[in-house]
């Protein structure tokens, strides 16, 4: 019973909390490949040896910078798109958040309870860090399909693309031709480490911020459902800032290579490299700020 609990309330958690911050998550998306996006993409993830030289090549000219920060990249796109374009591909993301923040709470709540959790005795923080690290590993598998086919309709808006067709008319056009092109392994699990290094360390801070607010604010001979509502918005908003900010470098790099298929056969650390040496520092936290801003505390 308490399984079937975390599923819904994950399910519904999922649904509405993507139709709120999904306008945000295509801008961040938009700024994390502004400088990819006008590199040659091809419908194969195997670029020939002469591309491959010519992209070598331009990689040390450090590219122009599409937009100058998120407010530019939100009116732009709202002024040459349309608003509704920020929810471009919303049907995979939000199916994906349901399953992602069901899986969650469902994977969350099953470790917890391996882990020794049962009335009367209450996991330590660091169990429950690690419950989160465990849910977060599971879930990524379930959601990265979900983030193919989410970061590759968001793109489409990008400035980069001004003046040329749209590569898919739909989100199932979309899914078809990439499974097509590439395969269900390459073609959906494309940056799957990425994922994984941005789930398992972004829960474990997720939930051991929220749990260490909860925990902080339990009266003394009281217990977690002694606290108030506020109590849990601040935990939750706290942590969200600590899960995008725990290693958000893994999501950037995964928008790249989600983005552009002509990454897709490369690893992690040759594209984290990449972006460093051609952007810095800056560029592996582009769209930080409008990302983790949404999830901060309200001042009191």
């Amino acid at each position: 019973m308490d399984g079937w609990r975390d599923f819904v309330a994950g399910t519904v958690g999922g649904f509405s909390g993507k139709l709120l911050d999904y306008p945000f998550d295509t801008v961040k998306v938009l700024l994390q490949t502004q400088n990819s996006i006008k590199s040659p993409i091809t419908s194969s993830p195997l670029a020939s040896e002469k591309d491959a030289m010519m992209n070598k090549s331009k990689i040390k000219q450090r590219p122009p910078v599409v937009y100058r920060g998120a407010i530019h990249c939100l009116t732009h796109t709202i002024r040459t798109r349309g608003f509704f374009s920020l929810y471009s591909g919303l049907p995979s993301p939000l199916l994906g958040s349901m399953a992602e923040n069901a899986v969650l709470f469902l994977s969350y709540g099953q470790v917890k309870r391996l882990l020794g959790e049962r009335p009367g005795h209450e996991l330590s923080l660091f169990q429950l860090c690690m419950a989160g690290g465990v849910a977060g590993g599971i879930v990524s598998f379930v959601l990265n399909p979900f983030e193919v086919i989410k970061v590759q309709m968001q793109v489409l808006n990008s400035a980069a693309l001004d003046g040329s067709r749209a590569r898919y008319n739909s989100v199932l056009d979309c899914v078809i031709q990439t499974v097509r092109n590439e395969g269900i392994v390459k073609g959906l699990y494309r940056g799957q480490t990425s994922l994984l290094l941005r789930e398992i360390p972004g829960n474990i801070c997720w939930y051991g911020v929220y749990e260490g607010v909860c925990m902080s604010h339990i009266p003394e001979g009281g217990s977690k459902r002694d606290l108030g509502m506020s109590v849990h918005l601040l935990g939750g908003a706290a942590a969200g800032v600590a899960y995008w900010t725990a290693f958000y470098p893994a999501d950037t790099v995964g928008s790249q290579i989600r983005s552009n298929p002509t990454y897709s056969s490369r690893g992690f650390v040759n594209v984290f490299l990449e972006i460093y040496r051609r952007e810095g520092v800056v560029g592996l936290y582009r769209g930080w700020g409008i990302t983790a801003a949404p999830a901060a505390p309200p001042p009191p």
